[in-house]
């Protein structure tokens, strides 16, 4: 029997015990392999500051993997604020329709929230079994907690398709409840993970009046990654005293230079979910004047690394790429031409072989839509002049390019030389790696 004939029996064998095991207590899918790490990831999570009215705890429920914790819950104070921004995906899931229905509700009371994440299941395209597995979940949260079933935000990520098992969380609900603490945010940070291979964290603190403000945010994400906000799960607390109103403005704001600004392989998660939790408790005073402006800039620093992380941590990634744009007919121009370049899968190919194989740069210009002129058009690999008014450079050398290409982290910028309009984007290469994650995501 030939090699593809083994895999194939293999890959049948694993859908048979899933099917076997379903709807029963033992967790279908097999024990998560060790990944490698990402060339690309920090050297440790970082060092997260406590958020006061803010407990984490995470367990192994085994709702898709063995032997690894795969459902988190956050406990938040009385008088949290929330905002939140989501997937515009037609698609989106049971958890983030919910999410926003929340959201828009009025709060008067005071009470406290919570947010419940879980792996290995998105339950997305899951009909009304889906709606009623978020229902069990968060009411199932709410009573444990002793807060409303309204101010209990969950999220999903994973398989698209599959019934989410929401018995096996709801079993844990006590479990989580009785190990909240406030400084296990890391441990909620592994629990969300699914083809990532590290930990997301970022932090900032600003000068209030009256104290200090901290910020402290979470994220996973690694592939289905692409603008539409917000590509990814994310979850931001900070003490700051602040409406809900206010931080929903700061918020979308600022999501366009951030979230919206990376991609990974040009596709749209039907969970995307960013929540932001202001708990009120740090001894300054309200958010508002120029401390306003401060808070709202580390809170733009915040989300900026947490989204750079996620490219640094895309499927297969060994490049961190910034594809500047300068110098378009239009703001909307130069996004146009940024992604057209950053989601090229013959750029992305290129810089994975680290080949300056700037002719694909101009032919994804060419296909973007935006206003061109080939002869105001110029190139350049991070300092280096590759092409200009119409054609390549006289002094370019091919092993210039080649060897800024070895690097790590690369700027590619074009200057279209028709206006003002400008836009940066992230992005990564793209490697044989991505495929083998993808083409065996769900055996």
């Amino acid at each position: 029997m030939g090699k593809t004939d083994w895999k194939a029996k293999a890959k049948a064998l694993k859908k048979k015990l899933r099917s076997l095991t379903e709807g029963s207590d033992t967790p279908p899918g097999p024990v998560k392999k060790a990944k490698p790490v990402s060339p690309l990831a920090p050297a440790s999570f970082p060092a997260l500051p406590t958020i006061a009215g803010v407990e984490f705890a995470a367990v192994e429920a085994g709702v898709r993997y063995l032997d690894r914790k795969d459902v988190m819950l956050v406990r938040l104070a009385p008088g949290t604020a929330m905002a939140g921004v989501f997937t515009r995906s037609t698609t989106r899931s049971a958890c983030v329709r919910d999410c926003q229905a929340k959201l828009a509700l009025k709060v008067t009371d005071g009470s406290g929230a919570a947010i419940v994440v879980n792996s290995g299941n998105s339950n997305a395209f899951t009909g009304r079994g889906g709606d009623e597995a978020v229902a069990a979940v968060t009411s199932g949260v709410a009573a444990a907690l002793g807060i409303p079933a309204t101010r209990v935000f969950s999220s999903s990520t994973g398989v698209i398709g599959e019934p989410l098992p929401h018995h096996r969380i709801t079993a844990k609900i006590p479990e989580l409840a009785a190990h909240l603490r406030e400084d296990a945010i890391e441990m909620a940070a592994l629990a969300m993970m699914t083809t990532d291979t590290f930990p997301k964290g970022a932090a900032a603190t600003v000068q209030g009046e009256g104290g200090t403000i901290h910020i402290a945010g979470i994220a996973k994400g690694s592939g289905m990654i692409a603008p539409d906000m917000a590509t990814m799960l994310v979850y931001i607390f900070t003490d700051a005293r602040i409406s809900a109103a206010n931080l929903q403005k700061m918020l979308s704001r600022n999501v366009d230079a951030t979230f919206n600004s990376i991609t990974v392989d040009s596709d749209t998660s039907t969970s995307d979910t960013l929540l932001i939790a202001a708990t009120g408790r740090s001894p300054a005073a309200e958010v508002k004047g120029p401390v306003a402006k401060a808070f709202e800039t580390a809170l733009h620093g915040v989300m900026r690394d947490l989204a750079l992380q996620v490219v640094r941590d895309g499927e297969g990634a060994t490049k961190l790429v910034e594809v500047r744009v300068t110098g378009a007919a239009s703001n909307t121009d130069a996004a146009k031409a940024a992604f057209a370049i950053a989601n090229s899968p013959l750029v992305k190919t290129a810089i994975a072989g680290q080949d300056p194989n700037w002719g694909r740069i101009v032919a994804a210009i060419g296909k973007s839509g935006a206003e061109a002129d080939r002869d105001r058009l110029s190139i350049r690999f991070g300092d280096i002049l590759v092409a200009a008014n119409g054609w390549r450079n006289p002094d370019y050398k091919e092993v210039d390019g080649a060897a800024y290409m070895q690097k790590p982290e690369l700027l590619i910028h074009v200057d279209m030389g028709l206006g003002t309009g400008k836009r940066s984007v992230w992005t990564c290469d793209l490697t044989s790696r991505y495929i083998e994650i993808n083409a065996d995501y769900r055996s």
